[in-house]
């Protein structure tokens, strides 16, 4: 008998979107999931064989690459950040759209054009410093989770790197966007191995691809 899939999905504003879709495709979770006072991280789900975890956007990609799960879903954001060579995005599902981008202190984009060296607060640490490589800058990162936007105001960072979906947060913030590192979409990924040994996954792949290609069409 074969062992359950495991399929991770990240918390937050991209499993929302993704849950029709996902349902569409027929994984859907057992109704414990949507219970909000449900502290289970780990759900079965209905008329399948599948099982649904529940984490982190970060850790959907390790527990994909490492083959604790064999399918998920994740932001762009989070592939290119990790680049893990054991991780496969076959699907753009067009959901989940935001851009990852620089941002700084209003009035301050004028003043520091021409710098060497920039102390940058990011819970995106590769994908910040290939950017400012790009353009001949050094950049140090301070690696953050939370609350960016505070950084530049207290002096722990002069920049910060972060989603920005509408803008209104770094508004609020006295901050403005001076750039874009990378456009983000939701993406379904599965574990390299798995997609070769399990046709369970290649079956997964190919009904989120269908289901894509029929929303765009329509």
């Amino acid at each position: 008998m074969l062992n359950a899939l495991t399929f991770a999905v990240p918390k937050g504003r991209i499993l929302e979107e993704a849950l029709p879709l996902m349902a569409r495709a027929g994984v859907v979770p057992e109704a414990g999931f949507h219970d909000k006072h449900n502290r289970a991280l780990s759900f079965a789900c209905e008329g399948s064989d599948m099982r649904l975890i529940r984490v982190r956007a970060f850790d959907v990609a390790t527990f994909v690459a490492h083959g604790a799960a064999q399918c998920g879903i994740v932001g762009s954001d989070v592939v290119e950040e990790f680049a893990y060579p054991d991780l496969y995005a076959p699907v753009d599902l067009d959901i989940g759209h935001c851009r990852l981008s620089v941002a700084e202190p209003v009035g301050q984009a004028d003043t520091s054009t021409h710098v060497s060296h920039l102390r940058v607060a990011s819970k995106y640490p590769s994908l910040t410093r290939r950017h400012f490589e790009q353009q001949g800058v050094q950049a140090e990162v301070v690696k953050l989770n939370g609350a960016m936007e505070l950084a530049p105001g207290l002096g722990l960072a002069s920049r910060i790197v972060d989603l920005v979906s509408t803008g209104k947060t770094l508004k609020d913030n006295g901050l403005v966007e001076t750039s874009t590192i990378l456009q983000i979409s939701a993406r379904l990924i599965v574990n390299r191995a798995a997609l070769k040994t399990d046709e369970r996954v290649a079956a997964l792949v190919e009904r989120f691809r269908a289901l894509v290609s029929e929303a765009k069409a329509a």
